[in-house]
């Protein structure tokens, strides 16, 4: 199969021919008919995250595709069925996972870190009767990837993490894919969003999927982006969330929070970004939730599958830009900066 590949942190990454993944036992190979272009591929890429171990590697960690075999041990699966798969895959034995928090398992895999992943035409997951999930028949590949990881993310942390109700105020920083992502998501559940970035065209986006109001950071100091959430909302946020992962937008969601407030972080926060230095007097005089949330577990999928079919829920309209296998290393090497608004799916053939 074609792949992109890598050999060394931050080495070049290049398209070429590599051998097909070999099925587990346990799960299948699915045939990638769109996979999506994270900021999360290049901290690993980057040497960021401690999961990738051996080279060649292939990253690659949100997709969708087609059952295209299945191992002697699945019963719910077989070639041909149209599938997504959370990004991280549960193992099903320890405590995490009896208790139903897959998201967080004790021995989970996640594709394109701990063993190859999408960015190629074919990927294998493991314990596929427990991880694979259906996608309904009329859905787009390439919206149906963001599922995998940046929507399903949001989803999790706005609603279940974050608890976002009518009429409540949530504050999102960063509108990348996970913070626009999260602008939908907390529409369609009645709040009232104020969407925080330096890019316009981010921002422009926000407000098209229906943000109350916008911030331009790009022209406010450190303490700039908190107020000017604070002036908006009357008191600050009900809820906020750092969906871009940085020292200074995790300290603003924290910032920008009424008392009783919840702050998730949702962006990663590798240590070669330094450390957030949250004001913790803060926390304790207005008594804030500080709240991490790590993707979502399979069996959580469905409300949120159903809003999707409803068409409350529209992940496509995220997508605008898709690409072939063969541009996605310049993509992928070009996430160090700001790049285009919305989210970029990579379709392999």
């Amino acid at each position: 199969m074609r792949a992109v590949v890598y050999e060394a942190f931050g080495g070049p990454l290049e398209v070429r021919d590599v051998p097909d993944p070999a099925v587990p036992e346990d799960g299948a190979v699915i045939r990638v008919e769109a996979t999506g272009l994270c900021r999360s591929d290049w901290h690993g890429w980057q040497g960021h995250d401690p999961g990738i171990t051996a080279f060649p590697h292939v990253p690659g960690h949100e997709l969708a595709g087609v059952v295209a075999e299945t191992g002697a041990r699945v019963t719910r699966w077989r070639a041909g069925d149209r599938v997504t798969v959370p990004f991280a895959c549960a193992c099903g034995r320890c405590a995490s996972c009896a208790a139903g928090d897959q998201q967080v398992c004790e021995n989970q895999a996640q594709p394109g870190f701990d063993h190859w992943g999408s960015f190629a035409e074919h990927v294998a997951v493991r314990n596929a009767d427990l991880n694979l999930i259906g996608l309904p028949d009329d859905m787009a590949f390439t919206a149906a990837a963001g599922l995998g990881c940046r929507f399903a993310t949001a989803y999790r942390a706005v609603l279940a993490q974050g608890r976002a109700a009518p009429g409540e105020w949530v504050a999102v920083h960063g509108c990348g894919g996970v913070g626009l992502s999260a602008v939908m998501i907390a529409v369609a559940a009645g709040a009232r969003v104020v969407a925080v970035d330096i890019s316009a065209g981010a921002l422009d986006l926000a407000r098209g999927l229906g943000a109350a109001a916008v911030v331009d950071a790009s022209a406010l100091g450190a303490s700039g982006p908190a107020a000017a959430v604070r002036e908006i909302t009357g008191g600050g946020a009900h809820v906020s969330l750092d969906a871009l992962g940085a020292p200074a937008t995790a300290r603003a969601s924290v910032e920008c929070l009424r008392r009783r407030g919840r702050h998730v972080q949702v962006g990663l926060l590798p240590a070669a970004a330094g450390r957030a230095d949250l004001p913790m007097d803060r926390v304790i005089a207005l008594e804030l939730e500080i709240l991490g949330s790590h993707g979502m577990a399979a069996h959580a999928y469905e409300p949120m599958l159903e809003q999707v079919r409803a068409g409350t829920l529209r992940p496509g309209a995220l997508v605008h830009r898709i690409i072939g296998l063969d541009e996605a290393p310049a993509a992928l090497a070009a996430m160090d900066a700001p790049g285009p608004a919305g989210v970029t799916m990579i379709v392999p053939r």
